[in-house]
């Protein structure tokens, strides 16, 4: 017969609001008798909360980030009646928290991970292991900046013989997660058996940490969600693609008077036509006569793996940073179509509502800062895309004809691509082509 059961923060001494770190289990789960549920972390340690039963997670209450005390809920647990054991086992299988802020130093600093357990592993009996308590901790600083993990973690890389002194966190407060050591461990697979070659990034010396407090106050701010993984994301292309970018200039005084005669018609529709909409129609067209653009480097780097739809991927402004949310078969649809679509995937941007679908597939990306301004700038391509076109607020500029200087409307454009796939003949050639085709909206029916 089952039965549900609390589980509560344990006896934590004379800690309140405890910080929340990392959630180990999610709903559903099956657990065994005091596998980690939580790993928490004060101000002097760190700490995993094993599980007093065996069962299944019903309602997780907590999220990382939270702060708890004791006897705040954790879980709810459905567990088989017979398998119910004494709550002792769980004060058995962690130390409070209060004992370790008796005998610990004084914080001067981030905390130290445990020592390497594995030799007293070794030496204790097969049947029954125990958790060394968080007293027996040696907190020495220098090892803590190269293994900021929890106990759990640091098992987990134990098991798989990785030395977690060579991996840099993605969690809070650079903190390194199970997802780290697993990547960690593809990386050097993939690099094991690719051969010799070292994996992109190994050897470049890391910056120095400075403590900035010593020149003055200072604030910690937390990086969003969006922006750890969009660095992450971002610094693997930077190390791996050799990037190049080309710049020009379109002539989009035509396409700018007749975007203005749009408005009453898409007002109609409740659309607003931006020039954005324009530039995805004729890059459409441009990709068209460039395939290479629409492509993607094997992962043989042997193969070029071209493409035969066309997605494009929007970077949107938000709050919480930069995302990217992907429109698909533009070849296929109309400027009003397109505008309509772009404001759409904007505001469900905004209000965080995107779907992980949503951001997937693209083929090529644009980033438009013409809305706040700029004369030119960079953009990172978005591996594994080849290509990715920036765009800064159009100006004024007086053009020669031949005959006279004529003012006009002109649009910066910024092609970077992957040099590896796209060399700059090609680049300069589909540039021009699409100030051609902004130029003149006739080309986009040629």
């Amino acid at each position: 017969m089952s039965k549900i059961k609390d589980v509560t923060v344990p006896d934590i001494g004379d800690f309140d609001m405890v910080e929340v770190i990392e959630v180990l289990v999610k709903s559903g789960d099956t657990i065994a008798l005091e596998d980690p549920l939580i790993t928490m972390e004060s101000d002097k340690a760190s700490m995993d909360v094993p599980s007093p039963f065996s069962g299944t997670v019903k309602d997780l209450k907590l999220k990382a980030g939270d702060k708890v005390s004791q006897n705040d809920l954790i879980l709810t647990l459905k567990i088989d009646e017979s398998e119910i054991v004494s709550s002792e086992t769980l004060e058995n299988s962690i130390s409070s928290l209060s004992s370790l802020g008796k005998n610990a130093p004084a914080n001067t600093g981030p905390l130290s991970p445990v020592k390497d357990e594995s030799k007293s592993l070794e030496s204790r009996p097969p049947e029954r292991v125990h958790r060394p308590p968080p007293t027996e901790m040696h907190i020495e600083q220098k090892d803590f900046l190269q293994a900021h993990a929890g106990p759990s973690v640091r098992k987990f890389a134990r098991e798989l013989g990785v030395d977690l002194r060579s991996i840099r966190g993605s969690g809070r407060k650079q903190r390194i997660t199970k997802e780290d050591v697993q990547e960690f461990v593809k990386q050097t697979m993939g690099g094991i058996a690719s051969g010799p070659t070292k994996a992109a990034g190994s050897g470049i010396p890391e910056m120095p940490e400075i403590d900035f407090s010593k020149f003055g106050p200072v604030e910690i701010q937390p990086l969003s969600r969006i922006k750890k993984k969009t660095g992450k994301n971002l610094h693997r292309s930077w190390l791996n693609l050799p990037i190049v970018t080309h710049h020009d200039e379109a002539d989009i005084t035509e396409l700018e008077q007749f975007r203005k005669s749009l408005k009453e018609e898409a007002a109609k529709q409740n659309v607003r036509v931006t020039a954005l909409a324009f530039l995805l129609k004729a890059s459409a067209v441009a990709i068209r006569e460039h395939p290479n653009f629409n492509s993607s480097l094997a992962a043989d780097n042997e193969n070029l793996v071209l493409k035969k739809y066309l997605n494009i991927g929007v970077a949107v402004d938000t709050p919480d940073g930069l995302v990217v949310p992907v429109i698909r078969d533009v070849e296929h649809k109309g400027l009003l179509e397109l505008a309509k679509e772009l404001g759409e995937l904007g505001e469900r941007a905004r209000a965080q509502k995107l779907q992980s679908s949503d951001l997937q597939g693209g083929c090529f990306s644009i980033s438009s800062l013409g809305s706040i301004g700029g004369t030119a700038f960079t953009p990172l391509v978005n591996a594994p895309e080849v290509a990715i076109l920036g765009v800064t607020r159009s100006r004024m500029m007086p053009v020669w004809d031949g005959k006279e200087f004529l003012p006009r409307l002109m649009l910066p454009l910024d092609l970077t691509y992957d040099h590896r796939v796209i060399d700059g003949a090609e680049a300069a050639r589909f540039l021009v082509d699409l100030c051609n085709i902004l130029a003149d909206l006739r080309r986009m029916s040629l």
